[in-house]
């Protein structure tokens, strides 16, 4: 009974982690990104590059992009982890329409915008460091670094700058010079909280072997 009562205790904790990241996370994506017209890396980015280039829509490119590392997470990672992902993608649409529709709040830094990228940096960085450690991730580009990470031995947070810093290049076909170099300091700000966050209390991360044709037993990802 008192094994049961802490495995309904720690899955508890570790959704109230997930959600809490979440959270976060649609907060400065809408009171800070948004409304201070910063633009994205990750899939986002990739996505919008995609309607530029090729007029693709963002709902059918993030979905092409999604599956494939959704599928590989699920034998390498395990069945919980995306699960746990899910919870927190569809957490996330929740929390940014609700305050898409409801929040009053006007968070206005486009003439301060070094300010806007200092606090997205920071924000996201934690949200995103907190769904990681509580065993999921926010989507499937910070699926992708967290992979990387673990099978080059490369922290998660420099693997994170890294795809975003591609991306945001890639973005200057169709956004503003000025945007996008407050987007890319934030998105290094992002990448070294998230370092702090997900490796706080835990040993050096080990590069991992190569990956055998046949895969293992998931493991539980969680990182709490």
């Amino acid at each position: 009974m008192r094994k049961h009562n802490n495995g309904v205790i720690n899955l508890l904790l570790r959704m109230s982690v997930i959600l809490s990241g979440t959270l976060l996370l649609a907060f400065t994506y809408y009171h800070i990104n948004y409304q201070n017209h910063l633009t994205e890396g990750g899939f986002v980015g990739l996505s919008l590059l995609g309607k530029y280039v090729l007029g693709i829509s963002p709902s059918l490119s993030i979905l092409i992009l999604d599956i494939p590392v959704l599928l590989i997470a699920w034998f390498s990672k395990g069945k919980t982890f995306v699960c746990n992902t899910f919870v927190s993608v569809g957490a996330f649409t929740i929390f940014y329409g609700l305050m898409e529709r409801y929040s009053g709040m006007v968070i206005h830094l486009q003439n301060n915008l070094p300010v806007a990228a200092l606090l997205s940096g920071v924000l996201t960085g934690l949200g995103a460091g907190m769904v990681l450690r509580g065993g999921g991730a926010s989507g499937g580009d910070d699926i992708l670094s967290l992979l990387i990470s673990e099978w080059k031995g490369i922290k998660v947070g420099t693997v994170f700058i890294l795809m975003d810093v591609i991306v945001l290049a890639l973005s200057l076909f169709y956004m503003p010079l000025k945007e996008t170099l407050y987007t890319g300091m934030a998105v290094v700000i992002a990448g070294y909280v998230i370092t702090f966050t997900t490796s706080l209390g835990r040993p050096k991360l080990q590069k991992m072997p190569k990956i055998k044709p046949v895969l293992g037993k998931p493991q539980d990802s969680t990182v709490m």
